[in-house]
């Protein structure tokens, strides 16, 4: 195996296909700095985190994820806590940890960032999200761990199988207002107990997730830190009211919504199943761990 090469996991179905043409020029611009770009081959998102693993394990220099948060968060899970450097080609439909750690939002621009940072041995420390199930099982993520209504939504839109594309989705959501009502939680924010009902509930480390709406427009990769919001019960027209507002962020200055920070948290509900960087973690219980520096980003 040759080793010190760069390993690319690249979605061809991100962002619907749009940067379908890109990956060629991609490779071509790391292996500008005389590197081996070595392309991980992957059918599924199980396949895509045993294939980072395995390139780790042969002395990658660096991994680069070309798509979305989804394909950033497969990567993740082999990088994170390693001395190997990461790279981000935004090529999603959302590219929210791309957008909050800076990374160029031209496809191109950022592979030429990552090849310069690489050939300058220049790698920037941002912080993760790592989770533990009931069961011990850790994941690591980026962005924003949905465990309310969003939550909710995903997995029966996961569950559909028609109508396909975004269709599915808004149908799902439509599907899910029908059955609103709020649940009760149990959030320990470093210790603090906090009961309440609610039917949004999030943490992260990053502002948005979905494509730019800003869940917790304060948080900080870097801060070592997570932001936890949740909102005292809406009901369906209101929920409707306050959703666009996630776009700007303004969402919190409303009375019924509120923000914690902490270094752990842990989120209990029954019936909901988390969902981080838009992929399935599992249900709740899910304990959230702030990781400073746990990933080392080209840039």
């Amino acid at each position: 195996m040759t080793s010190d090469f760069i390993a690319v996991l690249a979605n061809p179905s991100a962002g619907r296909g749009r940067h379908r043409g890109l990956l060629p020029g991609v490779v071509q611009t790391l292996g500008t700095g005389g590197r081996t770009v070595r392309i991980l081959e992957a059918d599924t998102g199980e396949q895509a985190e045993t294939a980072c693993h395995r390139a780790v394990e042969d002395g990658a220099a660096a991994v680069v994820a070309v798509g979305g948060d989804g394909t950033v968060h497969r990567a993740l899970q082999a990088v994170a806590g390693r001395a190997v450097g990461f790279g981000v080609v935004p090529a999603g439909t959302g590219n929210d940890f791309a957008s909050a750690v800076g990374v160029p939002h031209d496809p191109m621009r950022a592979a030429e960032v990552i090849s310069e940072a690489l050939r300058a041995g220049r790698d920037h420390r941002f912080d993760l999200a790592r989770t533990e199930s009931a069961q011990g099982e850790r994941r690591w993520f980026c962005a924003v761990l949905a465990a309310g209504f969003d939550a909710l939504v995903n997995e029966r839109a996961n569950r559909m199988r028609r109508p396909k594309g975004p269709r599915r989705y808004d149908l799902a959501i439509m599907l899910e207002l029908a059955r609103l009502r709020a649940r009760g939680y149990v959030v320990h924010a470093d210790g603090v107990r906090h009961s309440f009902p609610a039917e949004i509930v999030a943490v992260g480390n990053c502002p948005s997730y979905g494509g730019g709406m800003r869940i917790l427009p304060d948080a900080d990769p870097t801060d070592g830190l997570l932001d936890v919001i949740f909102a005292a019960p809406l009901g369906r027209m209101h929920l409707t009211r306050l959703k666009p507002r996630l776009r700007h962020g303004t969402h919190v200055t409303d009375p019924r919504v509120t923000v914690l920070r902490a270094r752990q948290v842990t989120i209990e509900a029954e019936g909901i199943i988390g969902y981080a960087d838009g992929e399935r973690l599992g249900p709740l219980p899910l304990e959230v761990t702030c990781v400073p520096g746990a990933v080392r980003l080209l840039r």
